[in-house]
């Protein structure tokens, strides 16, 4: 069993900041890559940010404004979001590549989303 706690989200006037942050924790034996996904109403998931094997990588449209960061420690990742626009209000999903045992496949699990609203 694996379970996400997320945290950060909430209401933000255009410009501001929000840190995102994603804890798993239950029967993990081993994570490999980290993500932050947003679902805006209507529209699909969609990847915003990745952390695997020390490389980030970001969706276009965050370049320069969002940083992913993880602690492998506390099995954790953070997404810093900063000079926040309207158009980046959506749900915030954290998911991570893990094996839940040695005999397993790695797997994609996902937390729970936080809301992030943007006024404008």
């Amino acid at each position: 069993q694996v379970q996400f706690v997320e945290s950060g989200g909430g209401l933000v006037q255009a410009g501001g900041s929000l840190r995102l942050s994603c804890a798993a924790s239950g029967s993990i034996f081993s994570i490999s890559a980290m993500y932050w996904y947003r679902q805006a109403p209507g529209k699909q998931r969609d990847v915003v940010a990745a952390f695997s094997a020390g490389i980030t990588s970001y969706t276009d449209s965050v370049k320069g404004r969002f940083t992913i960061s993880r602690d492998n420690a506390k099995n954790t990742v953070y997404l810093q979001m900063n000079s926040l626009k309207p158009e980046d209000t959506a749900v915030y999903y954290c998911a991570a590549d893990m094996l839940i045992s040695k005999t397993d496949s790695f797997r994609r699990y996902w937390g729970q989303g936080t809301q992030v609203t943007v006024s404008s």
